[in-house]
């Protein structure tokens, strides 16, 4: 069996490290893309996405949904918020885990979350709020977690910001860890201008089980 530790903490192959630098050119590329959208097409966008979200199977069956507030340009899911609430259903966002390998915690989200800036500049859960074990869940236990994307390709391949923060956190989702256990299904999240013909595709990344733009839905293997 596979040490996906190893891999998750940057012990690549050779050919995998070759392949880094493109894999850099192409966050740069993407992330210029969904910046240039005006702010007119990203709330288009938003609707459109949140529009096709609503009619996942696994969203209309979904009780404890984790989803991010946006940055840099990334698709918005906030529109969701509502509807989830509506089903009764829980929202939770990432939080950086404090004095942990870089990986994430989920923190229950609502409008009275205490909220802060991470070092990345991002809001999330106010840390001291977010440490109480009745506020938080593990990864496993979620239902659903929509995950930002950097790019992705008709294969269902994904980008990711190069931090991998949701690599280690999602790590014992991954085919080659062969964990039995509960594990949420992941849907990645991206403006269809972050489409690519073909990425390239590095051990750690963990698989989704779909993708969802503002135009459609791809399921990797379908």
């Amino acid at each position: 069996m596979t040490d996906f530790s190893s891999i998750c903490s940057g012990q690549a192959s050779q050919t995998q490290q070759h392949s880094q630098p493109h894999r850099s050119q192409l966050r740069r590329e993407l992330r210029q893309r969904r910046r240039a959208l005006s702010a007119a097409q990203q709330k288009a966008a938003s609707i459109a996405l949140c529009a096709q979200l609503r009619s996942l199977p696994e969203l209309l069956t979904a009780r404890r949904v984790a989803l991010y507030l946006p940055n840099d340009g990334e698709v918005d899911p906030q529109p969701l918020l509502g509807w989830l609430r509506r089903r009764g259903a829980h929202a939770y966002l990432p939080v950086l885990r404090p004095l942990a390998n870089n990986t994430l915690w989920f923190v229950r989200y609502d409008q009275n979350t205490p909220m802060v800036r991470n070092r990345f500049g991002i809001y999330e859960p106010d840390t001291r709020h977010g440490a109480h074990p009745s506020r938080r869940l593990p990864a496993w236990a979620l239902s659903v977690i929509l995950m930002p994307l950097v790019g992705f390709d008709d294969q269902g391949q994904r980008l990711g910001m190069g931090g991998g923060f949701y690599d280690r956190t999602l790590a014992f989702t991954h085919p080659e860890r062969g964990s039995p256990g509960p594990r949420p299904k992941l849907i990645g999240l991206a403006h269809e201008v972050q489409r690519m013909e073909k990425l390239p595709v590095a051990s750690w990344d963990v698989p989704l089980d779909a993708i969802a733009t503002d135009m459609r839905v791809i399921r990797p293997g379908n």
